[in-house]
């Protein structure tokens, strides 16, 4: 048989939109939607089939394609239902990954959602200076917490760090030299890099030192006429050890001081707290630590270690910040008032340390003892003990998490996961049935052997986290696409 009379064999194979609407998958979308919405999404679904089979070039191309009545009417369904609900859902972490960047980093605090429902349901005084009547500044919302939590003279906020690290850079050093040292020519996730920002911001990228180590005098020594900057960037997402060495920002500060060029410091991943304070088994630089050091900018995020929303924060001295405020391009770059709501009541919890892991997510995860994680684990266990078919085995074992999003890349956190295994089922088929259940959840294949970590779960979580992993091994197999079904 050659390839067109296959081809007609497989349209001969493709069922009916009567034959789709009796197989019974599609009962719950007709309820939900309108009979015709529902008849369009199946027809849709039978012409790309349809258009499939005339473009295939190969047997297994034709092999590979889902013509069961039931096949065509699961996707005209998920088509259909896709329609009443968001596309941006929420989802459990079970990952242990603490600021995933994928699943939208830090999750914000009570009180910063009850501040943005309050804020985003009202009008507000975003630029309106209640005091005198007169029009206001959105910045200064957050400005003296900043000022206050950094020791800086002055700060702004814009929407993200790439920005803030784009907008100095413009500002300070258009036109002229911005030195930095070639083992901090960073890359994170979305293809930010230093040299193509820099590049954008029309200055000039001067690299010092070599990958390993850099010295003092490199960077003296590139300093002339055309220099406007010199740049730190801490590296977020990887360490350079072994044979190594780096000028500190003190030594740049007072390099900067002796020829009148201002220090800016990219600290990525920002961090307000000192985690020694709670015995934490790694360390951070702080930003209070970086402007005490004499940085004249210093750049952050505010949606990682500091646990709020996206946002880029940028503090230091009046004299440069103020330069930056009247950029242009500060105006493209602005937060909206959400953002700012979110923001003043994240700020606002650091004010608090006695109380801070309880009212910041992000840090009580990073944080969260062994015990506690070990509880939550085997209440999960218990959970799942009188639920889960016979089929399915579940143990609790020693894990690691990271801290994600770019920060803390060389630290493991111990931690506690529920590995779960079925003999019905591949661990790749129960992560995809988890994905796509409501609430999706997200987790890990570790040797073949699904992982919950539960330090990122929240309590509150565990028992939905047991119910969608019953439905997910419970539900019926899968036929396989060439099923006669």
């Amino acid at each position: 048989m050659n390839m067109e009379q296959e081809r007609a064999d497989y349209l001969r194979r493709l069922p009916s939109v009567d034959a789709v609407l009796q197989c019974g998958v599609l009962s719950e979308a007709l309820r939900a939607h309108p009979r015709w919405l529902v008849l369009d999404h199946v027809r849709a679904v039978l012409e790309e089939r349809r258009a499939s089979i005339l473009s295939a070039e190969s047997t297994a191309a034709l092999a590979e394609l889902d013509l069961r009545a039931t096949g065509v009417g699961r996707e005209a369904a998920s088509r259909a239902m896709s329609l009443g609900r968001y596309s941006l859902r929420r989802v459990i972490n079970a990952t242990g990954v603490v600021l995933h960047t994928n699943l939208g980093r830090a999750p914000l605090s009570a009180e910063a959602l009850r501040n943005l429902q309050e804020i985003g349901g009202s009008y507000s005084c975003l630029e309106l200076d209640l005091a005198t009547g007169g029009r206001g500044l959105r910045y200064s919302h957050v400005e003296p917490l900043l000022c206050r939590l950094s020791s800086a003279q002055s700060a702004l906020v814009v929407n993200n760090n790439a920005g803030a690290v784009l907008l100095c850079c413009e500002t300070l050093a258009s036109g002229r030299e911005i030195v930095v040292s070639r083992g901090e020519m960073i890359e994170i996730g979305g293809e930010f890099r230093i040299p193509e920002v820099i590049a954008k911001s029309g200055a000039v990228l001067r690299e010092v030192g070599t990958t390993n180590r850099t010295h003092f005098r490199d960077y003296a020594s590139a300093i002339n006429d055309g220099t406007g900057l010199l740049l730190k960037v801490h590296p977020s997402n990887y360490r350079i050890v072994g044979f190594t060495a780096e000028v500190s920002l003190q030594e740049l500060v007072s390099l900067g001081r002796e020829h009148g060029i201002p220090v800016m410091e990219d600290l990525g991943s920002g961090n307000l707290v000192d985690f020694g304070k709670y015995h934490a088994p790694f360390r951070e630089p702080t930003v209070r630590e970086s402007v005490k050091a004499g940085a004249d900018v210093v750049t952050f995020s505010g949606d990682k270690l500091l646990g709020g929303p996206q946002a880029g924060i940028i503090v230091g001295r009046a004299e440069y910040l103020n330069q930056v405020k009247r950029n242009p391009l500060n105006r493209a770059l602005r937060i909206d008032k959400l953002t700012l709501a979110a923001l003043e009541a994240t700020l606002a919890a650091y004010l608090d340390e006695e109380h801070l892991l309880e009212n910041v997510p992000a840090l009580r995860m990073l944080l969260m003892p062994l015990e506690e994680i070990d509880r939550n684990a085997r209440r999960l266990a218990r959970l799942l003990k009188r639920t889960l078919p016979g089929e399915v085995r579940f143990e609790v074992m020693d894990e690691v998490s990271e801290a994600g999003g770019g920060a803390l890349p060389t630290v493991s956190l111990p931690t506690r996961a529920v590995a779960v295994e079925s003999a019905a089922m591949s661990a790749e088929e129960m992560e995809r049935r988890l994905r796509l259940g409501t609430p999706p959840v997200i987790a890990r294949i570790v040797r073949d052997r699904l992982h919950l970590d539960l330090r990122t779960v929240e309590a509150r979580e565990i028992p939905e986290l047991a119910q969608a992993l019953l439905a997910a091994a419970s539900g019926p197999p899968e036929p396989a696409p060439g099923s006669s079904e």
